[in-house]
């Protein structure tokens, strides 16, 4: 077991992941932009904030927006109303889906064309008509991205995965006779001012985890998860109120069976076990973050 996880402060050491590839993913959505006329922004409902990446609202300045608060069935529904009610007071319109589910996706297509009405209005007066409409999705890493689309076009044009970094280049995807998809990888920024952040996309796997440690990322959550919903680890592992990171992942592991050899508790196994838990949504339905933070 690390030092690392014994200390309180560890898990919220400054998380950093930018390949060089965003940078280059980057520079394709800015050489793209004048092409496209709306851009379908998705967040992960269990981190409406930390999952919205800052460099989009610069990138898509004067173009229409959508938000999809995308894997809503694994966030706290109440919370994720309260996250829609946010950003439409910023101006956004706002949708909430299971992109796995088609039938949370097909009511995109119709607020899209809603969205965009005025554009269709205008080049009708301009007698342009069929012109399709060009929209980008964009997101962060494992947002879900390749599942909406798939999802939404009915059938599979996106390359899928469980992990960041699946989507690499540019892809354009007929929608519908009235609408084109420019598919894009997913990307983060250079820095997260806030620690928190980072952590958070850790916990939910938006950064590749293989470049972290689990027992501090995890340490870090059991101390989230303690404060805001202990029940779920009462629950579920038997952990209870006085115990340290290092002891609940002791309790973890025996609760799971994480065994080394010599009949040692594997605590990194463990962690990992807390981790997918959270991500399958094994431990109910939980949103990290709050508006009023």
């Amino acid at each position: 077991m690390s030092k690392t996880v014994q200390n309180e402060n560890a898990a919220s050491k400054v998380i950093q992941w930018y390949p060089g590839h965003m940078t280059s993913a980057l520079r394709m959505m800015q050489e793209n932009m004048k092409l496209i006329d709306i851009v379908i922004e998705l967040l992960d409902a269990r981190v409406p904030y930390s999952s919205k990446n800052p460099d989009i609202d610069t990138l898509a300045k004067g173009k229409f927006r959508l938000i999809i608060l995308n894997k809503a069935d694994l966030a706290d529904p109440a919370r994720t109303l309260k996250w829609k009610e946010y950003y439409e007071k910023q101006g956004f319109t706002v949708l909430l889906m299971d992109s796995r589910n088609r039938k949370d996706t097909v009511p995109a297509s119709k607020t899209v064309q809603e969205i965009c009405k005025e554009k269709i209005e205008r080049d009708k007066k301009r007698g342009i008509v069929g012109r399709t409409i060009k929209a980008m999705i964009v997101g962060i890493p494992n947002v879900g991205k390749s599942t909406f689309i798939n999802s939404f076009a009915g059938r599979a044009s996106a390359k899928t995965g469980n992990k960041p970094g699946v989507t690499r280049g540019k892809q354009w995807i007929r929608i519908s006779k009235d609408m084109d998809l420019l598919d894009t990888p997913g990307i983060l920024w250079p820095k997260f001012e806030d620690p928190a952040v980072g952590e958070r996309l850790a916990w939910i796997n938006a950064i590749n985890e293989d470049i972290l440690d689990p027992e501090t990322l995890a340490a870090g959550l059991l101390d989230f998860l303690k404060k805001t919903c202990c029940n779920i680890l009462t629950d579920r592992y038997k952990i209870t109120e006085g115990m340290s990171a290092y002891e609940a992942l002791l309790q973890i592991a025996d609760v799971r069976k994480c065994i080394k050899k010599g009949n040692e508790p594997d605590t990194v196994k463990a962690a990992r076990c807390l981790l997918d838990d959270l991500r399958s949504g094994k431990l109910g339905r939980i949103t990290l973050e709050e508006p009023e933070e």
